[in-house]
């Protein structure tokens, strides 16, 4: 069960990450409210977490009991200001603009209790910034969901300049009550973690189309066949250590010499943006979505995932 300060929270926003962030609350014994701008928004993302809930359940990955308490602790609301002053958590998952996440900050900020923890998901704005209205800078952090939510285990909570060190741990531990494998990321530096290290290989995938050494398809053929199959047992500096740091610093220093390297994406990656070919919604980016389907793409990515995650829970349960 979470802890004591955390027995109410708010996840604001109904739409792609709400639900499954309050979920995720909600099967750590939270009583938890999807608050949305109307009642009918809250509905549709009480009824989203409810369905995830049931995914979870119907593949093992949350017992009966567990689920059937989240979904009594769940519910929704548009009720802002009520809401806000009764929760001991607040989660905000808005767009991306760091004038909105400013201005709702701070009304956060005026309405909540003084203990309160304000938290953004955003997934890579400054979290020192969002907090540059709120009066009490210290109660504000980044706990950084990764999508899908409800299923993806990583949680990245990025202090801000003045976050306390104790609330961070605060929701670290609840994070981890609640089946989340949560890291503290200590500076708060534009992609926090896991997007630094996302965007770097985006970068070098899209110059490696562009300068013709392979496909697009076959740069993910690669990623999802050599290394990214072996990363969720295998990390990064696991790898380098047990290879040997004499051979990793040779092959880095050589390769390093032909890596794409400019502080901006490559020339190909905005040539495409530029021609309105903005991926699976425009029907064209790096690849043609008028052969492949995006919903195909998700239901294999999530397949994926709970059948990894099955594992986990098979090898501890074993353990």
């Amino acid at each position: 069960m979470a802890q004591l300060q955390f027995a109410s929270a708010a996840v604001i926003g109904s739409g792609m990450m709400g639900p499954g962030i309050a979920l995720t609350l909600a099967l750590g014994g939270v009583r938890t409210t999807i608050l949305s701008r109307t009642a009918e928004g809250a509905a549709r993302g009480l009824d989203k977490a409810r369905a995830q809930a049931r995914l979870l359940a119907d593949n093992g990955l949350a017992d009966a009991a567990q689920t059937s308490r989240a979904l009594h602790l769940l519910s929704g609301s548009a009720r802002f200001d009520e809401t806000l002053a009764a929760a001991g958590l607040v989660v905000e998952s808005g767009p991306e603009d760091m004038a909105f996440k400013q201005e709702l900050f701070a009304r956060m900020d005026s309405l909540a209790r003084p203990e309160t923890i304000l938290a953004s998901n955003t997934s890579g704005l400054s979290i020192t910034a969002i907090a540059a209205r709120c009066a009490r800078p210290e109660r504000v952090l980044t706990t950084h969901f990764w999508n899908p939510p409800h299923l993806m285990p990583l949680v990245e909570i990025v202090l801000g300049e003045r976050t306390s060190l104790e609330a961070a741990r605060a929701v670290h531990a609840l994070l981890t009550a609640c089946g989340k494998t949560p890291v503290l990321v200590k500076k708060d530096r534009p992609g926090q973690l896991g997007n630094r290290l996302q965007m770097a290989l985006v970068r070098e995938a899209a110059y490696i189309v562009a300068e013709g050494i392979a496909s697009a398809a076959d740069v993910d053929t690669v990623a999802k066949n050599g290394f990214g199959l072996r990363m969720p047992a295998y990390g990064i500096f696991e790898h380098m250590d047990v290879v040997g740091l004499e051979l990793g610093l040779a092959v880095v220093d050589y390769v390093a010499r032909d890596l794409y390297n400019e502080p901006r994406a490559p020339g190909y990656f905005r040539d495409l943006v530029s021609r309105g070919d903005l991926g699976a919604k425009t029907g064209r980016g790096f690849y043609d979505w008028s052969v492949k389907s995006a919903d195909d793409v998700k239901r294999r990515r999530d397949e994926f995932l709970i059948e990894v995650l099955k594992g986990r829970r098979r090898r501890a349960g074993e353990a």
